[in-house]
């Protein structure tokens, strides 16, 4: 991570929301990037613009990692590098931590940063990103971006973003990147997606999809590619992520312990923009 190279984010008043502790900063300024480069969507579609935030939920309790969001290898903590990284999309209008915990708030507020304090027994991330994006009425898209995901690039935030402009139906979007290493496709822990010509997910899971009946390695280099590694970024609708907690959870996410499969059970739509560049999470100090 580049702690020397980084869009500036100036500090802002306090405020309070009813029920949920606010402290708000300025829009951090947005970077503006060249044209989408590696990034690229599948599928086509006419666009309409439509406003959107990015919300990055941090917790202080880590099974792999305690306490990662303050971890400050490079001199700044990784929740600023994460924000940092959001920044540089050209989408997003604002940029929100969502946090239980008072020291996460307090270094947000250090480097500038918008900070919402979540209810502590809120059970996901998705949960605490829908608790801000009630307080954010004039938002239509919310991108739920981790908070141990300081690496990804603000075109591919974008182009999440974009396909759901250019997609009506679909009330959620995300990412994937090929995958081309064989043990890469069969780690449990890389949760893999297929979709269709359109660019519309079919099934996440954590076996390799599709199962080759007779495996090449041939498979790994093929182009287009076969397999994908789904890049936990989702961007959703405003009104469909306040209903998200309101679905019951489905037999197949119950199995696979995978939330985006109630999604797909319910039998809305997520669409999925190929990304050439991976993003990896923060898991261990040596990351």
């Amino acid at each position: 991570m580049d702690s020397t190279s980084s869009p500036s984010i100036t500090p802002g008043p306090t405020t309070v929301v009813t029920g949920v502790s606010v402290e708000a900063a300025a829009v951090p300024s947005m970077v503006t990037g060249p044209n989408l480069g590696k990034a690229a969507a599948v599928g086509s579609g006419s666009a309409r613009a439509l406003t959107s935030c990015v919300v990055i939920p941090a917790r202080m309790a880590s099974t792999r990692l305690p306490n990662k969001m303050l971890l400050a290898e490079t001199g700044k903590p990784l929740i600023q590098h994460t924000c940092e990284a959001a920044a540089r999309a050209r989408r997003p209008t604002s940029i929100w931590v969502a946090t239980d915990h008072p020291a996460i708030k307090a270094a947000v507020r250090r480097f500038g940063g918008n900070v919402m304090m979540t209810d502590v027994d809120l059970p996901s991330g998705t949960d605490r990103v829908a608790a801000v994006a009630r307080q954010l009425a004039d938002v239509d898209i919310v991108v739920n971006l981790q908070g141990d995901e300081p690496e990804l690039s603000g075109e591919a935030i974008d182009r999440a973003v974009e396909l759901l402009e250019r997609f009506p139906q679909a009330v959620m979007s995300t990412l994937a990147t090929p995958i081309r290493r064989r043990d890469q496709l069969e780690d449990p822990a890389c949760v893999k997606v297929v979709f269709d010509q359109s660019g519309r997910a079919l099934y996440f899971s954590r076996s390799p999809i599709p199962h080759a009946r007779e495996w090449d390695d041939a498979l790994l280099v093929a182009e287009p590619p076969h397999f994908y590694q789904h890049v936990g970024l989702y961007a959703y609708r405003r009104d469909f992520l306040l209903r998200l907690a309101d679905l019951p959870p489905c037999r197949l996410e119950q199995i696979e312990r995978l939330e985006q499969l109630r999604v797909l059970d319910a039998g809305e739509q997520i669409f999925v923009a190929v990304v050439d560049e991976p993003s990896f999470g923060i898991d261990t100090e040596q990351d």
